[in-house]
C-alpha cells in the first residue's frame, strides 16, 4: 500500500510577507510587552500633576478654597485684599490653568504614544495568531487530503481483493458444481 501526499503546499493561502511577519512575530514571546523608555522628572512631574488635577480630591478641595477665598472677601467685617471682581483670584486661576494645561497636555501625548505602542503589539499578536491559526487549518486540509488518498487507494485495493474473491468463488463453484453452473 503507497501513501500518496497532496500536491498542495502548506502557506498556500499565506503570502510572503504575512508568512515572514510570522516568522518574526515567533521570535519573540507573544506577552512580551514593548520596551518602555525610562522616564524623565518631568515626565514624572507631568504625570504627577495631571493624576492629581484630574482627581475629586483636587477639585473638592479647590472648590472649597475658592469658596472661602471668596467668602472672606464679601464678609463687611474683614478688611478684603482683593474685592469684588476678584481680580488677584482671576490671576492666580489663569496662572494655574497656563501652567496646568501644557503640562497636562504632555501627559496626555506621552500616553498616547504609549497607546499606540500597546495596540501596535496588539495587532502584531493577534496577527500571529490568525496566520498561525490559518497555518493550521493549511496543515489539518493536508492531512485529510492524505487520508482521503489513503482511504482510496484502501478501497480500490479492497475492491480489487472483493473481486479475486469473487472470481475465486466462482472458479470453485463451477470446479465443484458443474450442473449448478450449466443451469445458471
Amino acid at each position: 500500500m503507497t501513501v500518496t501526499t497532496p500536491k498542495t503546499p502548506l502557506r498556500a493561502n499565506v503570502s510572503r510577507e504575512e508568512y515572514q511577519l510570522l516568522q518574526d512575530l515567533r521570535q519573540r514571546s507573544p506577552a512580551q510587552q514593548p520596551l518602555r523608555p525610562k522616564l524623565t522628572m518631568g515626565d514624572r512631574i507631568s504625570d504627577k500633576v495631571a493624576a492629581v488635577m484630574g482627581s475629586w480630591p483636587f477639585i473638592i478641595i479647590q472648590s472649597i478654597l475658592l469658596a472661602f477665598w471668596v467668602s472672606l472677601n464679601v464678609v463687611a467685617f474683614i478688611k478684603h485684599w482683593d474685592p469684588y471682581p476678584f481680580i488677584l483670584l482671576n490671576l492666580m486661576l489663569s496662572f494655574q490653568a497656563a501652567y496646568a494645561a501644557p503640562i497636562i497636555m504632555m501627559s496626555q501625548n506621552r500616553q498616547a504614544s504609549i497607546d499606540r505602542q500597546d495596540a501596535q503589539h496588539d495587532y502584531e499578536i493577534n496577527m500571529k495568531a490568525e496566520l498561525e491559526i490559518e497555518l493550521l487549518h493549511d496543515k489539518m486540509n493536508l492531512l485529510r487530503e492524505g487520508e482521503v488518498a489513503t482511504l482510496l487507494e484502501m478501497l480500490k485495493e479492497q475492491q480489487q481483493q472483493l473481486q479475486h474473491l469473487e472470481a475465486l468463488l466462482q472458479e470453485q463453484r463451477s470446479t465443484t458444481n458443474p450442473e449448478v453452473d450449466a443451469t445458471s
